[in-house]
């Protein structure tokens, strides 16, 4: 193998918000955050949306959207659009 033109391999904590779970895994993830472990160590920290944690193929649950927000979002940006024209 040739020096210095591979990846730095090691453990990075990744860390499901959702689910609030933390894995220790060996990684070339590049990340500038830092998070100390329950076993008193510190790792380079990456947080994720969604892991086999709280995937809901791997869990078997369906996971609750926020409906109100997307409906909001969703009038918010196209309220002028479908205005009634009084001309025919």
């Amino acid at each position: 193998m040739k020096s210095e033109i591979h990846p730095d391999y090691r453990l990075v904590l990744f860390h499901d918000t959702s689910a609030n779970v933390f894995f220790l895994i060996g990684s070339t993830a590049e990340t500038t955050r830092t998070h100390v472990h329950e076993d008193a160590n510190t790792y380079p920290y990456i947080a994720l949306d969604v892991s086999s944690a709280s995937h809901p193929v791997y869990t078997g649950q369906q996971r609750q959207t926020k409906t109100e927000g997307r409906i909001a979002g969703f009038q918010k940006r196209f309220a002028g659009v479908a205005t009634p024209s009084s001309k025919r």
